[in-house]
């Protein structure tokens, strides 16, 4: 039977009984039902995976005893930032979650010309809380050592201002010739994903004007959704850890 990996936020250490944080708590007691005596795998985000064995469990409280840490060599050594114009329905979280799997660094959802979504107040905090906890399900999912942090809502220039500690900064745009395969390897890439009508031409403009390079995945039009899968994978496959083995 495959041991379940938790994400907590609580402090973790070989020898500590602890009780998991709320929303664990929750996931382990009601959702799985784990009863005393049956193991789990538990991340903080410090890098490393902690065994543990359940001591109580119950559907708001569930206790552990933590076992010796293992290191977690799950983490890319690219650091990907997106920039995510916000969609409709669920393809914003079918974008967070395959790129949590990507390996993405952080993520900050955008509002573009073209974009029709407006989160304010409640409705915003509703939504990143919500894509903060697909986020934390990704990553207990597919290993990873850390979860990615999903930022408030930025207009472009916010975004384009945020983005300048990274070496290289893509904007995807399927009018350019200019492929990934062109560019010197990385250490932090910004990527910069539209909206279904795609980005303006003022967009781009502004982008390229702050140091941004257009780049193209190929001759077909991707959605909103799909690009930053199919654009990270290509990063992780490049400059990355995609196709490495331990």
């Amino acid at each position: 039977m495959r041991i379940p990996r938790i994400y907590t936020d609580s402090p973790l250490g070989e020898g500590l009984t602890t009780e998991l944080d709320e929303n664990a708590a929750q996931h382990v007691g009601r959702v799985l039902r784990m009863q005393p005596g049956q193991e789990l795998r538990l991340f903080n985000g410090d890098g490393q995976d902690y065994p543990a064995t359940i001591t109580t469990a119950g559907k708001k409280l569930v206790e552990v005893m933590v076992g010796q840490p293992e290191p977690n060599l799950t983490e890319s050594p690219l650091e990907i930032v997106l920039g995510q114009t916000l969609s409709k329905g669920d393809r914003m979280d079918y974008a967070v979650q395959k790129a949590v799997e990507m390996g993405v660094t952080r993520i900050i959802p955008l509002t573009t010309e073209r974009c029709d979504i407006k989160l304010k107040g409640d409705r915003e905090d509703k939504r990143l809380r919500h894509w903060q906890s697909v986020a934390v399900s990704a990553a207990e999912q597919c290993g990873r050592a850390k979860v990615p942090e999903i930022l408030p809502v930025m207009t472009v220039a916010q975004w384009l201002e945020h983005s300048r500690d990274c070496d290289a900064r893509l904007v995807l745009h399927h009018r350019t010739e200019q492929s990934l395969k062109t560019i010197a390897t990385p250490g932090r890439v910004a990527l910069m994903i539209g909206p279904e009508g795609g980005l303006t031409a003022d967009e781009i403009t502004m982008a390229e004007r702050e140091g941004f390079l257009p780049v193209a995945l190929g001759p077909r039009v991707l959605r909103t959704e799909t690009a930053p899968v199919a654009a990270m994978a290509l990063c992780q496959w490049l400059w990355g850890d995609l196709g490495e083995t331990t």
